[in-house]
């Protein structure tokens, strides 16, 4: 009687330590696992952003050398999408890259996303991977008002700088060829160099995406004697960059641009940097172009 009681007891401790023991035991279905990037921000609390420093109104720096810009912006909330995923406050690494290193940068894992004007196109796309459109432009040129110069054409037997790693440094010399124009072609390793270039009178003229061509007229100096001219000579899709086979990663950075196109921040953000005063004191006045508010309208069907 007395072991069949003993027994009995013991059994019934047994139940009730093993409630506890379930009671204090996190619930392991609310524990997600995560992989890729996710898992290393996770570990870390840190997102690694590489910024570019000489690409206004996308991502440059301020007066007092911060990193600032409309990508830096739409970064930000990436980032906030990425804590709410993960459920924890995270710090962020800002880390300069060049038009050069920067794809290394991303498939080498020295940064998690690149906030700059990086185009996107298929053939990046076999190495690296890209958030939805931020922005839609195309390629133009810079010239000195002197020389008047208003078409492509008119560069025939003139000398025209190409930032190296920069898609143009490959499209534009194939488009000269293709319409038979002998162009001295040169490069350069920043846009700042091109546009100093041209600026100088070593160059007759710096091809490069329209947007970019009237953020450096507005933010430097010595500017006032150049100008964007000519028609469209190539179109673009801008987007952040981000490691190719992340899908967890990408689908987060997805999420984030369809709130933000769903709701009126994106204009917010747009209105910052395209048609009010940058930071120093020139405004661009350009506004949001059909293309992109379309683009931008199909990314909020997304966040439905």
């Amino acid at each position: 009687m007395h072991t069949a009681l003993a027994a009995a007891l013991l059994a019934s401790m047994l139940v009730v330590a093993a409630g506890e023991a379930i009671a204090q035991r996190p619930d392991v279905a609310t524990i997600k696992p995560y992989t890729g990037t996710l898992q290393r921000i996770h570990e870390t609390g840190i997102v690694r952003l590489g910024h570019r420093t000489a690409s206004p109104p996308f991502a440059f720096l301020g007066a007092d050398g911060r990193p600032i810009g409309y990508s830096l912006d739409l970064c930000a909330v990436v980032v906030e999408a990425i804590g709410r995923e993960l459920r924890q406050e995270l710090r962020t690494e800002l880390r300069p890259v060049t038009p050069e290193n920067r794809f290394e940068m991303i498939t080498a894992g020295q940064i998690d996303l690149e906030c700059g004007s990086t185009t996107a196109n298929d053939a990046r796309r076999s190495t690296v991977a890209f958030s939805p459109t931020s922005f839609v432009t195309g390629a133009r040129m810079m010239t000195r008002r002197a020389d008047r110069i208003g078409r492509f054409a008119d560069l025939r037997g003139r000398t025209v700088v190409l930032t190296r790693g920069t898609v143009h440094a490959e499209v534009i010399p194939r488009l000269a060829q293709r319409r038979n124009l002998d162009i001295r072609f040169v490069d350069a390793a920043d846009h700042d160099t091109s546009f100093g270039m041209v600026r100088d009178g070593r160059a007759d003229a710096f091809v490069n995406d329209d947007i970019q061509l009237h953020g450096m007229l507005a933010e430097r100096a010595g500017a006032a004697d150049l100008e964007v001219v000519g028609e469209f000579l190539t179109y673009a899709d801008y987007a952040l960059m981000l490691r190719k086979d992340d899908p967890e990663f990408a689908a987060v950075v997805e999420r984030a641009f369809a709130g933000l196109a769903s709701s009126s921040e994106i204009r917010a953000i747009y209105r910052r940097w395209f048609q009010r005063p940058l930071p120093s004191g020139a405004t661009l006045g350009i506004p949001m172009s059909p293309h992109l508010e379309h683009v931008f309208r199909l990314q909020g069907l997304a966040a439905d």
